[in-house]
């Protein structure tokens, strides 16, 4: 049975929802000086007609691919591998993370008294064996006026975030129904994760 697991993200999210079901981790993530063979960034760039569904399968396999060379190049004891993305959806347009505030401002309107979408991708790597999922929900904003989206860009918890706001932060405030996984929109669908890992040998 595994003793640990690496997990390939920079996201405390997902650190603490590990944490919840009593996985033990270690980060796995990119160094300055590390010769990372594409930029992490580039990686979520969204390709010509794709669908939400397979942009976010996509960017996990290819972030978990990045993290198995990572933990190669490194010479680290071997363990299993987790992965995962989240994009926010909104019809056909895919939010991926605001880069600027005005960028953060627009999708926040967007989203104003709408339902989206919000997809997450898992991938776990153990041994030869690559197990994935999806978990996918749906999110109700009431709307928003200019000010109140102003008020929470400033707070600065949009940025980072697919979709410019965190399900786990301000944005609550706004947040009319939701109709899916709560931790899939935090970023790391528990349920189905635990799956994964039960897959590949660990009790929980």
């Amino acid at each position: 049975m595994p003793s640990f697991v690496y997990l390939a993200s920079q996201s405390p999210r997902r650190r603490q929802l590990l944490e919840q079901i009593g996985v033990d981790h270690r980060l796995l993530i990119a160094q300055d000086d590390d010769p990372e063979p594409q930029d992490p960034e580039a990686l979520e760039l969204v390709l010509a007609r794709e669908s939400a569904t397979d942009y976010v399968q996509r960017v996990t396999g290819l972030k978990l691919d990045a993290a198995l060379a990572r933990l190669e190049r490194r010479g680290l004891d071997a363990a299993p591998v987790l992965c995962s993305d989240t994009t926010v959806s909104l019809g056909r347009q895919i939010l991926g993370k605001p880069e600027t505030p005005q960028q953060a401002r627009e999708m926040l309107q967007a989203l104003s008294g709408k339902t989206h979408r919000v997809l997450t991708a898992v991938a776990l790597q153990s041994g030869r064996k690559r197990l994935t999922t999806l978990s996918v929900s749906s999110v109700q904003f009431a709307p928003m006026d200019a000010a109140q989206i102003d008020a929470y860009v400033a707070s600065g918890e949009p940025m980072g975030k697919a979709g410019a706001y965190g399900v786990q932060g301000r944005a609550a405030a706004y947040i009319v129904k939701i109709s899916g996984s709560y931790s899939g929109i935090m970023g790391l669908p528990v349920f189905e994760t635990a799956n994964l890992l039960r897959a590949a040998g660990f009790a929980i």
